[in-house]
């Protein structure tokens, strides 16, 4: 069981007394420019700012509103079920991944020095983590969009946990794959090196696992705001430029809009 302190709690960047040196973001990825400027009354030009974040291009509002501070970018794989309210039971599944995204006006020592940093505050906490290049750090990032792009946007739009997905017809694995394999492709286009076997690995985790419903599943049910954007739009998005043949994950993005709007708006108008 995992025990915290409270030291100060404020509602939003403006009631803070003053900047930081690190800030974490571990928020949902939605309206990632409004965020970013939020945060201006606590970000100096030494702030450096962490990014724990599912998604693919999550850290670029951020550098475009403070283009001399250090950004680190993290994968988190965690594994945690809340059947009570205010109660989390973490399973073993737990490990961070993080680099720097990195700034050219910035020298390379002092982003080092602040990587490291953060990593040794990790380490004291005891939080396993992994410390990787920034371009490792990227694909790191893709392999877990291509892992979040399937498992939350199927399992919203049908509502089934990731075991009755696949076995709800022949044809679900095929679907599953498919739209891995598209985002596979934005990616090798992009130049990130994504592994032939990822797929077959990411299939064979999940089948391992017992069937679970996803966080943007729970987001739904729940009737919230869908992180959709950076698992799925940004790969849509530069897939259209790249020229990729994206038609399974243009429908799927299509619907989840629609579904997303669905819940923005309060749930279906009455007739």
């Amino acid at each position: 069981m995992f025990y915290s302190m409270v030291l100060e709690l404020i509602k939003t960047p403006d009631e803070a007394p003053g900047h930081y040196d690190y800030i974490v973001c571990s928020n949902k990825a939605i309206g990632q420019e409004a965020v970013a400027k939020s945060l201006a009354p606590v970000v100096s030009e030494s702030t450096t700012i962490v990014l724990i974040q599912n998604g693919v291009g999550n850290e670029d509002p951020f550098r475009a509103i403070y283009p001399q501070n250090t950004i680190i970018s993290c994968v988190a794989w965690t594994g945690a079920i809340q059947n009570t309210l205010g109660i989390v039971h973490h399973t073993k599944n737990e490990n961070l991944q993080l680099g720097l995204f990195t700034n050219l006006n910035v020298s390379t020592e002092i982003e080092n020095q602040r990587l490291k940093i953060f990593s040794d505050l990790l380490s004291t906490g005891k939080t396993p983590h992994e410390v990787f290049s920034p371009s490792r750090l990227q694909t790191a990032r893709w392999e877990k969009v291509i892992w979040n792009c399937a498992w939350n946007c199927l399992t919203t739009l049908t509502r089934l946990h990731t075991h009755e997905w696949l076995n709800s017809s022949p044809e679900a694995m095929y679907m599953t794959r498919t739209l891995m394999g598209e985002v596979v492709a934005v990616a090798r286009k992009m130049e990130v090196d994504i592994k032939d076997d990822l797929i077959d690995r990411l299939i064979e985790r999940i089948l391992r696992m017992p069937s679970i419903g996803t966080s943007m599943l729970t987001d739904s049910l729940c009737g919230r705001q869908l992180e959709l954007d950076v698992i799925l739009g940004v790969p849509v998005k530069r897939g259209r430029e790249l020229g990729v043949d994206m038609r399974v994950c243009e429908t799927v993005y299509t619907l989840l809009q629609g579904v997303d709007l669905g819940l923005r708006q309060g749930g279906p108008k009455s007739t």
